[in-house]
């Protein structure tokens, strides 16, 4: 745990403000939120926001027109308040409103949250955080930076919102399984795209669309997906692991819609975490004729077995039955765009970047001895500093 520490230099979790440090805002007043990214997850969560939590959805940014274009007419934004091309997330954030809302592709999630903090928004930020150690690093100091100012800083893990998986990881931390030994970990699904394509189309607007299955923008399935149970597993395990060693791979997909992008589609990875305690880690999108997210702790007295979407509850010594089933996926992100606007609201900022950084890093590692098919520890990861270079493409259709 002291690695932990050093690491984040602070307590992980949520973090209040005291009321006196806290900024100021008409409590009649409507929070007044801009969103950067206007594809599927965008269009998804942005309604949330008025429908829920009473904010309104005042300007959008992208980089392709089209999706600016149906984004605003679905989200009824007027159209002196749409920005368009490589820049548009700057000029959003520094235009009159209150937060940003950041659903792009991983890649620009750091720098965008970034100009957010510097221009004084609060940010709510889509997981993962970034695709390399250096954007963890810039959302760690943007992070920071925004706790100065006494803004909003939050990740959108929607485990971590939800009442059922908060009691679960308390049992766990207060001993109801014993003293954890081994965790279960996994993430089976389907491929989450196909090829969006068509001939003749611009190579870097095809890259764009089919951004899933690009290595540097998404980060790979490991960060950008499968970090979902990754990040279970830390808030479980109370840390992340000391080492990782891995394998995967990409299966030949010739001759199907699912043939693009250079993504793995599985990867398995033995965690080591303090105190001895080794997690196995697997996943797959491959055919979704099985498909799961899961995160058991096992202990001398007993076994929890969560699911994402699905039934949690402990068996053995102190049995637990925690649900059948729970909306953790629109469930959770409803519950943070609450929490995320009242705190803006009633000027209490909430912050959960630290956390969310150390999951973003324990999916880095992962995917780095994966590659390597080998041991790699994670001082050794923070050290090599690898930093992912965006593809050479003009970021305007």
């Amino acid at each position: 745990m002291s690695e932990r520490r050093n690491f984040l230099k602070a307590g992980a979790g949520i973090m209040i403000l005291k009321p006196e440090t806290a900024f100021s805002y008409q409590a009649n007043s409507t929070v007044e939120v801009g969103l950067v990214g206007c594809g599927g997850r965008g269009n998804w969560i942005a309604p949330f926001f008025p429908e829920f939590a009473g904010a309104r959805m005042v300007a959008l940014a992208d980089v392709v027109k089209a999706n600016l274009d149906s984004t605003g007419n679905n989200l009824k934004v007027d159209k002196s308040r749409t920005y368009y091309g490589p820049d548009a997330y700057k000029e959003l954030a520094n235009s009159k409103l209150d937060a940003v809302a950041i659903e792009t592709p991983t890649f620009y999630h750091a720098e965008i949250g970034r100009a957010a903090v510097e221009a004084g928004k609060h940010v709510f930020m889509a997981k993962p955080v970034a695709v390399d150690v250096p954007g963890c690093n810039t959302v760690l100091s943007s992070g920071r930076r925004a706790q100065q100012k006494n803004l909003t800083f939050w990740v959108d893990f929607q485990s971590r919102a939800r009442d059922v998986y908060k009691e679960a990881a308390s049992r766990i931390h207060r001993g109801d399984v014993g003293k954890p030994a081994l965790a279960q970990v996994f993430y089976y699904a389907g491929r989450p795209w196909k090829d969006k394509g068509q001939e003749g189309m611009d190579p870097g607007l095809r890259t764009m669309l089919n951004w899933f299955g690009d290595r540097v923008i998404s980060g790979d399935i490991i960060v950008e997906q499968n970090i979902h149970v990754i990040d279970i597993a830390n808030w479980f395990l109370q840390g992340h692991p000391l080492k990782a060693h891995g394998a995967g791979g990409r299966t030949d997909w010739s001759g199907t819609p699912n043939n693009t992008g250079d993504c793995w589609d599985h990867f398995v990875v033995t965690y080591t975490y303090p105190n001895s305690v080794h997690a196995s880690f697997s996943s797959n999108q491959l055919n979704g004729a099985f498909s799961d997210l899961c995160v058991r702790i096992i202990g001398i007295d007993g076994c929890a077995d969560t699911h994402y979407g699905g039934s949690l509850r402990i068996t053995g010594k102190n049995a637990w039955m925690g649900a059948e089933k729970d909306d953790t996926f629109r469930g959770g992100a409803i519950d943070n765009v609450k929490a995320f606007i009242a705190s803006i609201r009633d000027s209490k900022p909430i912050y959960n970047f630290e956390p969310s950084v150390e999951s973003n890093l324990t999916a880095i590692l992962g995917r780095t001895a994966a590659y390597k098919g080998a041991e790699v520890t994670w001082d050794e990861m923070l050290k090599a500093n690898e930093k992912w270079i965006h593809p050479n493409i003009k970021m305007k259709w």
